[in-house]
């Protein structure tokens, strides 16, 4: 059981809607409760703003942190954004989403005036709860041990200048069609690619990348990511064209190709087909699987 504490202030609006929002969203075994330093009551816009979600959160009662036990919380979130907000002593995770107070200054405002101001602040929180839902039950994730990003550039020279600078670094190689950079001390391996006439805006990416230790490694990514539900564009293969790698390649949620890689051993390497045709390695039974 996961406890998750959400504080503010006087626990009537921000911190009120965050545990109606999260005993929905969340899973059972979450048990959500809010607290205030100063509590007082729910306030009516903010049970009117999550009454327009099927949210009910009028039997809801401010509380004092000080009726919490620390040793009960898992997670604390504050929403404070403009006051000080509440401490809950103790060894637990600690978020903080800084949220306006959507009560400040609605003495001159309207009726739906300040209504809208709820709704700003709920939607708000809950699109922060949807992000909260998706990390509470990760499973193991592959140990990386490198991080890799490739980007294509319309002038390589310019580019190549450029991020030389802002690693602080030569590129390691380079060719007249990509540049290679190495910081060993930030796990990064960055690579500039030629554009070759592609439209390039806002989003230039080409791939990311996770390095891990060897072969075995990148069948198990496999199998983590076939259990996590990530799409596979590619099952694990050992390449020889190129650079040599052992290699799995998904998509994330948006269609971006990420790479887990290894690199090959000596052995490994030496032991390359004349044809340099890939090796898969995983079973094809495993493979129709995906």
């Amino acid at each position: 059981m996961t406890r998750i504490l959400f504080l503010c202030v006087s626990n009537s609006a921000r911190s009120q809607m965050a545990e109606g929002l999260a005993r929905q969203r969340l899973d059972a075994g979450v048990e959500v409760m809010s607290a205030g330093s100063q509590p007082s009551h729910v306030n009516p816009h903010a049970i009117a703003a999550m009454a327009e979600t099927g949210i009910d959160i009028s039997q809801q009662q401010s509380k004092s942190v000080d009726t919490i036990d620390p040793a009960t919380i898992d997670m604390v979130v504050t929403l404070c954004a403009e006051e000080v907000c509440p401490i809950l002593p103790g060894k637990v995770k600690r978020l903080h989403w800084p949220i306006s107070d959507p009560a400040i200054g609605t003495s001159e405002l309207s009726s739906e005036e300040n209504l809208a101001q709820f709704r700003t602040a709920r939607d708000q929180i809950n699109a922060r709860i949807a992000v909260l839902a998706g990390l509470l039950d990760i499973p193991p994730s592959p140990p990386a041990e490198e991080f890799h990003g490739s980007i294509r550039v319309n002038n390589l020279p310019d580019s190549v200048r450029f991020y030389a600078w802002l690693l602080n670094t030569w590129p390691k190689e380079w060719t007249h069609r990509y540049a290679t950079f190495i910081r060993s001390d930030m796990n990064l391996n960055f690579v500039l690619v030629v554009s070759d006439d592609k439209a390039l805006h806002h989003d230039t990416l080409y791939h990311l990348g996770i390095g891990v230790a060897d072969r075995d490694a990148v069948i198990e990514a496999y199998h983590q990511a076939v259990a996590f539900g990530a799409p596979i564009e590619k099952p694990p293969r050992t390449t020889w064209k190129g650079t040599p790698l052992h290699e799995l390649w998904l998509t994330d949620p948006d269609g971006t190709l990420i790479e887990v890689y290894a690199r090959l051993t000596d052995d490994e390497l030496a032991s390359k087909p004349a044809d340099e045709q890939p090796e898969f390695l995983v079973p094809e039974t495993d493979e129709a699987e995906i």
